[in-house]
């Protein structure tokens, strides 16, 4: 009876402690299988231990360069998204227009609809005005879909955004730039941080919208899809791994760096 009870108390923090454990445990898998040495083309099975894809993460011809290019698409898909998104969101809680209704509910329209229908669009878009498939087309479809998650995150953060504090400024004989600048955006900027890095991360995760408008394009989505057909490198395991690392180093940086700053506060 007495464990009962306790599982009653703590069902919900062990059911989220399994959840995680679920969601976590691909990445698990990637991080083992990065340190097999496997026999054959495919690194499905566990053979032995090796840290040789490690010494060279980029011993597979083109794996580096589709990293590369992944990379450089997601930074500048990321800006692009995040000043227009920041702006439009901004738009829609300050101000009032006309449609400003009909602007809100195609704002939504990217999240909903699946990315093979908004794919084939932005293909279509793209053959019918002659654009050449390649780095740009898949920089503006990226930077399309995008910036619906901006939009949503950004619009939160300044819907919850006390007026009053800019109105003070405004009393204190602050212009609109310097009111904007040094109260507005630091309130934003959370809002902002979140939209940009959910931006990054799709962006550089794509692979549906990407194969569609690449042409002779090879991201790292899609020179991972490739490789599976053939047989999947050791060294994809490690970038995986080695991506997953500095998520984690990067979320554990930003909770240590908010708790010394309330503790200063406090």
């Amino acid at each position: 009876m007495a464990f009962v009870n306790w599982l009653r108390r703590h069902f919900v923090v062990i059911a989220g402690l399994i959840t995680l454990g679920y969601l976590l445990l691909p990445n698990i898998v990637v991080t083992v299988f990065s340190f097999n040495d496997p026999k054959g083309r495919f690194n499905y099975q566990w053979q032995q231990f090796s840290t040789e894809a490690w010494t060279d993460p980029c011993g597979v011809a083109g794996m580096c360069d589709s990293l590369t290019l992944s990379l450089q698409i997601a930074f500048w898909s990321t800006l692009g998204a995040t000043a227009l998104g920041t702006m439009i969101a901004f738009a829609l809680v300050r101000y009032r227009f006309r449609a400003r209704g009909a602007v809100n509910s195609l704002i939504f329209m990217p999240m909903a609809m699946p990315e093979v229908v908004m794919a084939a669009s932005l293909l279509t878009l793209f053959l019918n005005m002659g654009v050449q498939l390649g780095f740009w087309t898949i920089l503006i479809a990226h930077i399309m879909f995008c910036l619906s998650f901006v939009v949503t995150a950004v619009k939160a953060r300044v819907m919850s955004m006390d007026p009053k504090l800019e109105q003070a400024a405004q009393d204190l004989y602050a212009g609109p730039f310097q009111t904007f600048v040094r109260v507005t955006l630091p309130i934003a900027a959370p809002g902002i941080a979140a939209g940009a890095l959910l931006a990054f991360a799709l962006s550089f995760d794509d692979f549906i919208i990407t194969n569609f408008n690449a042409g002779s394009t090879v991201t790292f989505p899609m020179f991972v899809w490739g490789s599976a057909q053939r047989g999947t490198p050791v060294q994809i395991n490690v970038i995986g791994t080695a991506m997953f690392v500095i998520a984690v180093l990067l979320v554990l940086a930003s909770m240590v760096i908010s708790n010394r700053r309330n503790k200063q506060k406090a």
